[in-house]
């Protein structure tokens, strides 16, 4: 207990799935949390269940894709709580057919990327400009095997490819300053954007592809186990590392 006490964490898409469940989970370890996604509602339940539990939350409704959106949601951060020392960057979203480059829509690329990638650079952005002061600050990017292996729809593995260089460019700039980024990357997880896919539209070629490369028969992971991995690196147990890209799949993609 208590490993992040007198720390503020901002969580994005903190309304279900690893979000929710590493926002309680830093809430329980001591940190304020600051959770922001599109739905309020959502934001909102998830909130109550830290409150019950005695910790201090902030919502912040937001679109990260939009910039003015992401901004806000780093003014208010600092507005509330006067600080930031964890920034969790989880939002994200999947296209519905699991699209091989040659299948991807317009739509697809543009939704996907503007959200994964440009959306996290975004509020990256804004967040290390209140991180500069701090001696111990972590960012933690929740990016996917996906982007590590190539082993996901185009978009979807384009744009968590993104992160991981935005991950290692973030570790590089600021090394040695105190900042550190680290990215993690989950394989299949157990949340309601993966569960809600519907097997109908499915490009029956990629997965395949993804059966023939990956141990489908390898456990899948919850939202708990990436809150934990989150949670390390987000730490001052782990101060000596950054800009490592952590693979977390139990074994699939090896």
């Amino acid at each position: 207990m208590n490993r992040l006490a007198d720390k503020t964490a901002v969580i994005t898409g903190g309304n279900s799935g690893v979000g929710a469940e590493t926002a309680k989970l830093f809430a329980d370890e001591g940190a304020k949390v600051v959770i922001s996604a599109r739905r309020k509602e959502k934001l909102e339940q998830v909130a109550k269940e830290i409150e019950d539990a005695g910790g201090e939350v902030l919502v912040v409704p937001c679109d990260i894709a939009n910039v003015d959106d992401a901004n806000h949601l780093i003014e208010e951060a600092i507005r509330h709580f006067g600080q930031i020392d964890i920034l969790v960057n989880n939002a994200g979203t999947l296209e519905s057919g699991m699209k091989p480059i040659e299948s991807a829509t317009d739509e697809d690329i543009d939704r996907i990327i503007d959200t994964n990638l440009k959306g996290t650079m975004y509020v990256t952005r804004a967040a290390i400009k209140e991180m500069k002061d701090n001696d111990a600050a972590s960012i933690v990017n929740i990016a996917s095997v996906a982007g590590e292996k190539g082993c996901g729809p185009a978009a979807y593995a384009s744009s968590k490819a993104g992160i991981i260089g935005l991950t290692k460019h973030t570790a590089f700039r600021y090394a040695g300053t105190g900042i550190r980024a680290n990215a993690v990357c989950p394989g299949t997880i157990a949340t309601p954007m993966t569960t809600n896919m519907d097997p109908a539209e499915l490009d029956n070629d990629m997965m395949h592809a993804m059966a023939t490369h990956l141990d489908l028969k390898a456990p899948v992971s919850t939202a708990e186990d990436i809150a934990n991995i989150a949670l390390f690196l987000a730490s001052d147990e782990s101060k000596a590392i950054t800009g490592q890209i952590l693979v977390s799949d139990f074994g699939a993609s090896l």
